[in-house]
C-alpha cells in the first residue's frame, strides 16, 4: 500500500511571498542594469535637427552637381601601422589629369555605429597633388572614410566611402 507523499516543509504564504519578491527582484535588477548600459553606450543621433538637415539638402545636391561637373579624380590609400594607427595618402588630379595643389584636405574615420570612436585626419601636402595625414588608434573593423577638399574657403570635394580595416 502506498502512502501519500508528504512534503517535509509545507508551502506557506511566507514562502510564496519570498519567491515572488526574489523573482521580481531579479527581473527588475536585470532591467535596471540593461537600461543603464544602453544609455551609457548610446552613440547619439545622426543629426541634431532633422528640419535643419532637410533645409540644407538642396545645397548638398547643388554641391554634388558642381563636384561632378569638375570631374576631379581623387584616390585615397590607407596604410595600417603596427601601433594601431592609419596613414592616409590622397592623390588629387583635375579633369585634365594634372596634380591639384593648394587644396586643404580634411578627413575623418567615422565608426558607423558609434560617433565617439571617430578619428580626425590632418593632411599636409607632401608633393604636388599628394596629401598625407595620419590618425592614431584606428581599430580594426568597418569605418566610413570621409574626405573633404576645401579651396578658397569653399568645399570643392566631398567623398564618403565604407572601408574595412584589419
Amino acid at each position: 500500500m502506498s502512502r501519500p507523499l508528504v512534503s517535509p516543509r509545507p508551502l506557506t504564504g511566507r514562502k510564496v511571498l519570498l519567491m515572488l519578491v526574489a523573482f521580481f527582484g531579479v527581473v527588475i535588477g536585470v532591467n535596471v542594469i540593461m537600461a543603464k548600459l544602453a544609455i551609457q553606450t548610446l552613440p547619439g543621433t545622426e543629426v541634431d535637427s532633422a528640419y535643419s538637415a532637410s533645409l540644407a539638402y538642396e545645397n548638398e545636391i547643388a554641391a554634388a552637381r558642381d563636384q561632378n561637373a569638375r570631374n576631379w579624380k581623387v584616390d585615397a590609400h590607407i596604410q595600417r601601422g603596427p601601433d594601431g594607427g592609419a596613414t592616409l595618402e590622397v592623390e588629387a588630379r583635375d579633369s585634365k589629369g594634372l596634380p591639384m595643389t593648394g587644396l586643404n584636405f580634411q578627413g575623418h574615420f567615422e565608426r558607423p555605429a558609434d560617433r565617439r570612436a571617430d578619428r580626425a585626419v590632418a593632411f599636409a601636402e607632401v608633393t604636388s597633388g599628394i596629401y598625407r595625414g595620419s590618425a592614431s588608434l584606428v581599430g580594426p573593423g568597418q569605418w566610413d572614410l570621409v574626405l573633404e577638399g576645401v579651396a578658397a574657403g569653399q568645399r570643392m570635394f566631398l567623398s564618403r566611402n565604407r572601408v574595412l580595416l584589419n
